[in-house]
């Protein structure tokens, strides 16, 4: 096998999208897997959607996905520019080239002329879709005024048939005659997709042509561009769209949909390339992969043919298992920033923090649920409505005020002694574990849902569990209103 060139070629007009993700990443892992490289080229020749600041945004979500690329924007390479706007003098030398060699030419019909050609078509009543037969696909002599404005466009054969064996479809066969003369460069010499697309990739040597199935309607005409270039025709392969769950197409009023929105959200890169593989692609009943797996394992020949659907809940027990497959110190660091959007400043090495991952990792789902759940370890206890009304009331104030006294006795205080010690006392009392559990719970985490009662002690230590419970006693004995 030839060195493999595969690329991702996003279109900078908003948030990258998390199917344009699973064609970068199925490049990606055919890339890696071979040794071979991956390019990021940036499709930016639509000049009223593209910004500097999607640009941007596209590589920010590549660069937190760990999608690292050869060849392209700020890591540079011998066949660039791999922007397109700076790439218009290729371009232009390209079709010339088609022009001399008779595969393409100069198009000067006015918008008013393909207007009343389109018009005529649809009187006609044919149910066949419209194709612009240009005045100029036969002349040799050009317009009176020299620098009329004009397109160029290719010269489609009209007879036999364009073929290509898909890495993911299988034969494909298309016949010519449904092909029409497509423009190549508009007026300002700006390239139209099929054109830039093939220039780019032919000048590239990419190899191997990654993408979703909407763009099947161009690859037969891509394949005529490289033939009428002498060139190596690219293989090809296309993969079903990532729809909504209701078979729609998936748009942010089903999904997230913005790479960075999962970022935010508090999800692992390595998730998102899990479950996004998945969508379309399996390894027999195999559900998480590492991303050393996914490399190893991928394959064009078990990417299925029928479109997958966005599952939200699958998506997030991909991601929980993944955040459960981090070392303690692992989820503490990507913790971190989380905390510091709630207000907490805390380092990923903090003592207290570590203590409190071995507790919160079995239930968290995203990181955003570590720093919700280990939140009350490090500022004062916010109380929850209903819990504060149900548990802070005067009949537990008493008990409040026992636990502590009984706590405040227990050394070590450790989880194991503050358990045996407690029980005992309340063996002894002849009480119920919850006369003080619940009250417990509410008064030093301000929530009815946490870790194990002894498990909170530990963390806070004595000084914070002892002032906890003795001002949930205070606020229960209604010395305080409630908040």
């Amino acid at each position: 096998m030839s060195e493999v060139r595969v690329r991702f070629a996003p279109s900078p007009t908003g948030y990258l999208h998390i199917g344009g993700v699973r064609t970068a990443l199925y490049s990606w892992l055919w890339a890696r897997q071979h040794g071979g490289k991956f390019i990021l080229r940036i499709e930016d020749t639509d000049r009223a959607r593209s910004t500097e600041e999607s640009i941007q945004i596209v590589l920010e979500s590549m660069r937190w996905l760990g999608l690292d690329w050869d060849e392209g924007p700020e890591v540079g390479g011998d066949h660039g520019p791999y922007v397109q706007s700076e790439r218009l003098d290729i371009y232009a030398e390209y079709a010339e080239t088609l022009i001399e060699s008779g595969h393409a030419y100069r198009c000067y019909a006015t918008k008013e002329e393909i207007a009343t050609a389109r018009e005529a078509h649809q009187k006609s009543g044919t149910k066949d879709g419209f194709h612009f037969r240009s005045p100029w696909r036969d002349r040799t002599d050009g317009p009176e005024d020299a620098n009329a404005r004009h397109v160029i466009r290719f010269r489609a054969p009209h007879e036999g048939t364009t073929s290509w064996v898909d890495e993911v479809k299988g034969q494909i066969d298309i016949l010519n005659s449904t092909q029409q003369d497509f423009i190549l460069l508009r007026p300002d010499g700006l390239p139209l997709y099929n054109f830039g697309c093939v220039v780019d990739d032919l000048t590239m040597g990419v190899t191997l042509v990654a993408r979703g199935d909407d763009h099947m309607i161009n690859t037969a005409p891509q394949i005529l561009l490289y033939e009428a270039l002498d060139a190596a025709v690219a293989a090809f392969a296309h993969m079903p769209m990532v729809l909504a769950p209701n078979g729609e197409k998936l748009s942010k009023r089903h999904a997230a949909v913005g790479v960075l929105e999962y970022r935010d959200l508090g999800y692992l890169p390595d998730a998102v390339l899990n479950y996004l593989a998945r969508l379309g692609w399996s390894h027999g009943d195999q559900e998480i992969f590492t991303r050393q797996e996914l490399i190893e394992k991928f394959g064009w020949d078990r990417v299925g043919t029928t479109a997958g659907r966005y599952d939200a809940k699958k998506f997030l027990h991909v991601q929980a298992e993944h955040l459960r497959m981090l070392s303690d110190e692992d989820i503490a660091r990507w913790t971190v920033p989380f905390l510091a959007k709630i207000g907490i400043e805390v380092e990923a090495d903090d003592a207290v923090l570590l203590k409190t991952i071995p507790y919160v990792r079995p239930r968290a789902e995203t990181f955003v649920d570590v720093a919700d759940a280990v939140a009350y370890f490090f500022r004062d206890v916010e109380f929850e409505a209903k819990g504060k009304r149900k548990f802070l009331v005067p009949d537990n104030a008493q008990a409040l005020l026992r636990l502590a006294d009984v706590v405040e006795a227990v050394e070590p205080f450790r989880q194991e002694p503050l358990d045996a010690t407690v029980k005992a006392w309340l063996e002894e009392n002849e009480l119920p574990m919850k006369v003080v559990a619940q009250p417990a719970r509410v008064a030093m985490t301000g929530r009815t849902r946490s870790p194990g009662l002894f498990e909170v002690m530990e963390v806070l230590g004595k000084e914070k569990t002892l002032a906890r419970l003795r001002a949930g006693a205070k606020i229960a004995a209604a010395d305080e209103p409630p908040a």
